[in-house]
């Protein structure tokens, strides 16, 4: 190892929750400087889903900081793991996937992290090579690893347990499979995010009851998505792919609250500490405005996964879109669905509506923004139109497009007959 104790300890906590234990992850750098051989870092994936977020780059990146440091990387593709799936963050048994969806996820995924990590120095390994051979007492010797109530201190299963909803205990298998990895490649160190925390915990357990030297924990912090409250999901459609197009991810970019953006600038972009300091010390004394640090974010993003041409083109095309009061393309509108429920007399009102979306953050805000003559409706295929009167209602079918200044835009989606 080239680098110094200080110059990887500095690195490693870079955008890092928690190191668990700190002391003993210092000693396992210690040991790999004095001896040359690198450390096994270990992230494992079940890949349910085939497509890349800026979610994921997290810990992606964490894990090609450890590459420049020297160290191994290995990506532990849970095509096993798969069939039972992640009970992390769930009410209820999560559906498993079949072998060939997860290979095929696994591939897509692996072309993906290519962008963040150097997946030719990365070892690639997938766990049904060493828990599908695993014969019934080799899985009762698992399980007497860990006991019911530990397994019940996760707080989805003590949730569950407590409300009085199933958990089979095929659920309990899945912390100790993922476990079992770390016993099988024999790992120093996993990363994953504070979601994982349990799991991660468990394999330190096992690595111990196998007689291994337990491995230490990265966790990383959880990316909110585009609607600034929730971790980003695809499930949540609150996403950002790291293969959508440019002008896509850009305008996406924009879409997020202000209050992210010192955090995605740390997490996500690859520009350095001075300037993404300078960002937030503008922003804090009003010499940036919010508008153009977010602009700067979103420019850096593009580049980072694609190329300054391609970030220029993007961003070109976001100001002219906007600054000329056209519409962003309907894939970049956020929707919102008018249901029953919402409709009075054959109509909604359109103060309603923006108080329920992101038109306005009120009624009272709805009100003075029509008044000031700064919303317009634009029905189905129809010609977009001022609305002047505060007791406007849109009558049904509710479909269209409602904007309230320059950015503000919500498309309507009748769902009344659903």
């Amino acid at each position: 190892m080239e680098q110094s104790l200080e110059k990887q300890l500095d690195l490693i906590r870079r955008n890092t929750v928690e190191l668990i234990p700190e002391v003993e992850l210092i000693e396992k750098i210690k040991r790999s400087i004095e001896t040359g051989v690198p450390l096994k870092v270990k992230i494992g994936l079940d890949p349910n889903r085939p497509d890349i977020h800026l979610g994921h780059t997290v810990a992606l990146q964490k894990l090609r900081d450890f590459q420049d440091l020297g160290h191994k990387a290995i990506l532990i593709v849970g095509d096993f793991t798969g069939f039972i799936g992640d009970p992390s963050g769930q009410d209820s048994e999560r559906a498993a996937i079949d072998w060939d969806t997860v290979r095929a996820n696994a591939q897509t995924y692996f072309d993906q992290a290519s962008k963040v990590i150097d997946y030719d120095k990365a070892e690639v390994r997938y766990n049904s090579e060493w828990l599908l051979p695993l014969n019934f007492k080799d899985v009762l010797r698992l399980t007497r690893s860990f006991t019911v109530h530990r397994m019940l201190e996760r707080d989805d299963f003590e949730t569950r347990y407590r409300e009085g909803t199933p958990i089979s205990i095929m659920e309990f298998l899945y912390p100790l499979a993922q476990a079992y990895d770390s016993v099988a490649i024999e790992a120093d160190i996993e990363l994953g995010g504070t979601d994982q925390r349990f799991n991660l915990m468990v394999g330190r357990t096992i690595q111990e009851r196998y007689g291994q030297e337990p491995q230490c924990l990265v966790i990383m912090p959880l990316l909110e998505g585009t609607d600034g409250v929730r971790k980003m999901s695809k499930s949540l459609d609150n996403y950002i792919g790291i293969t959508d197009e440019p002008h896509d991810m850009y305008g996406k970019c924009m879409r997020t609250p202000d209050e992210l953006i010192g955090k995605w600038r740390e997490l996500v972009t690859l520009m350095p500490h001075v300037e993404r300091e300078a960002l937030d010390a503008g922003i804090r004394d009003g010499s940036i405005h919010p508008m153009d640090a977010k602009k700067a974010m979103a420019f850096e993003i593009v580049k980072r996964f694609y190329s300054d041409d391609d970030a220029v083109a993007a961003q070109e095309h976001f100001t002219r879109v906007f600054s000329q009061r056209d519409l962003p393309p309907e894939d970049m509108i956020p929707e919102f669905e008018v249901t029953g429920e919402l409709v009075t007399d054959g109509g909604i009102r359109v103060i309603d509506i923006m108080s329920m979306t992101e038109l306005a953050k009120s009624k009272g805000e709805a009100r003075r923004l029509i008044e000031g003559g700064g919303v317009y409706w634009k029905p189905g295929d129809g010609e977009e139109s001022r609305i002047t009167d505060v007791l406007c209602t849109l009558q049904q079918p509710v479909d269209g497009i409602l904007r309230a200044g320059k950015r503000r835009v919500v498309k309507l989606i009748d769902k009344t007959d659903v």
